[in-house]
């Protein structure tokens, strides 16, 4: 008999979550004007909001927090990390950040101007929002299959590349670099192939522009390749993870997902100038360049998870997890992006809330009935989170509208999953009786979803 799968750890140490009722629900979404990113985490049950930075470290990790050192100059764990990332990626240059989003910050202050185009596939908010507060033009070369969310295609996330060389002849000297982002998260965790790197980096070395990996979840993207893409079944995961850097000059890292650390960030590069014009920045910004922004304890961890998290059975252990639940949504029916991603299910609410129009945020809608239903906190990526167009000032609805159900790492059992499932299944039963969405009563200019003020329609 075939033994079934387990998980590749053990438990330690548990944290006590509350039930809620509907009616403390309803009065703790009201309060938070129909955000959940406004809720206090005690009224929330099941946290799916996002993965970074909620994931549980290692007993290798916290031992290794015991042992930082919090030199402000010259800090030993600055080097221990600085040395793993070079193991794992080749790259000679590191500048810590205390977050991935202050990487961006940092670099692209010196890498994008006003005016400036930066191709890559479906840029996700913080990137896309670093990009167009510096009047430039985030521009998406995803190929089109990421559109149809029910189609089964293995590497989603690839970057087109018929877009990418034709976004590079029309505009070759207004594109500082190009960026890929691994594994693609805003179209549905979704995966880039060895092949479709190779690919990008070939396009840009004829028109002479460095690549940019925007690297979260690269470790998830390396499982990927392992075990869908020919060729690369018997590679290590760190063989892999090897590769795909050799198709890149830097990468930005927010190390809270897959380094599976509280905080932490670093930018990392072979090109030296990249290196000197992002230090000008980093020390106003975040710190000296031994520490940026982080704790030596953190950067001890940091290390350690890179070096965990880039093993074989620790990501099967986490993607497993996340195809688990997309198996559950399968036998209720639940449409989300196909294949499952490797950190989160996403849940297509444009197929789900069919009623509730576009102007009305169906995936936001979704998200506050999710967690009314059952206190679970999804989070939305779609017509809210792509903000405006900067310039007609027009709400942008050509994108998905998607739940992502992001599943922090070695935190929630399987358990959680069928609650989530059968929580999402409630809803969806009574889909049709949902025909009025929520409005946007309060909005900051940029990156609005995070502190957006919404009126729940049809109350």
């Amino acid at each position: 008999m075939e033994l079934p799968f387990a998980e590749s750890w053990r438990i330690k140490m548990v944290e006590p979550i509350r039930k809620s009722t509907r009616e403390e629900r309803e009065k703790w979404l009201e309060e938070a004007h129909n955000n959940v990113f406004q809720l206090k985490a005690e009224q929330v049950y099941i946290d799916l909001l996002t993965d970074s930075g909620t994931g549980a470290m290692s007993d290798r990790q916290w031992a290794a927090m015991m042992v930082g050192d919090e030199s402000y100059g010259g800090s030993k764990s600055f080097f221990k990390m600085k040395d793993m990332i070079k193991k794992l990626t080749g790259f000679e240059y590191v500048i810590p950040t205390h977050q991935g989003r202050a990487a961006e910050n940092v670099l692209f202050s010196y890498l994008v101007k006003a005016g400036d185009i930066i191709p890559g596939n479906s840029h996700f908010d913080t990137t896309k929002g670093h990009i167009e507060s510096r009047k430039a033009v985030a521009l998406d070369c995803t190929v089109d299959e990421a559109k149809d969310t029910q189609l089964e295609v293995p590497f989603k996330g690839n970057v087109c590349p018929k877009k990418l060389e034709k976004a590079l002849s029309e505009h070759k000297d207004k594109i500082p670099f190009i960026i890929v982002t691994i594994t693609n998260n805003t179209a549905g965790g979704q995966p880039v192939s060895m092949e479709n790197l190779r690919q990008v980096k070939e396009i840009a070395d004829k028109y002479n522009k460095p690549v940019l990996f925007d690297s979260a979840r690269f470790a998830e993207n390396a499982y990927f390749i392992k075990v869908r893409e020919k060729g690369y079944e018997n590679k290590t995961i760190k063989e892999i993870v090897k590769e795909m850097y050799s198709y890149a000059d830097g990468m930005t890292m927010s190390a809270k997902k897959d380094a599976i650390v509280n905080m932490g960030g670093f930018i990392a590069t072979n090109k030296a100038e990249w290196y000197e014009g992002a230090k000008t920045f980093c020390i106003p910004f975040e710190g000296y360049l031994t520490y940026g922004g982080m704790n030596g304890r953190d950067m001890e961890a940091l290390a350690v998870g890179l070096d965990e998290n880039t093993e074989f059975d620790n990501l099967e252990t986490r993607i497993k997890q996340v195809e688990y639940l997309g198996k559950k949504l399968d036998e209720y029916g639940i449409p989300y992006q196909r294949p499952a991603g490797g950190h989160a299910i996403f849940v297509d609410a444009d197929k789900i809330l069919t009623c509730v129009p576009k102007e009305e945020f169906p995936a936001q809608t979704l998200t506050c009935e999710l967690y009314l239903e059952a206190g679970i906190r999804g989070c939305e990526i779609g017509y809210l989170l792509a903000d405006r167009d900067p310039v007609t000032r027009q709400n942008r609805f050509t994108g998905l509208d998607f739940v992502r159900l992001a599943i922090p790492r070695r935190v929630y059992t399987n358990n959680h999953m069928d609650v989530i499932a059968a929580a999402l299944k409630n809803v969806y039963d009574r889909r049709e009786q949902i025909t009025r969405g929520v409005e946007i009563t309060w909005e900051a200019e940029l990156m609005r979803h995070f502190t957006v003020q919404l009126k729940r329609l049809g109350k």
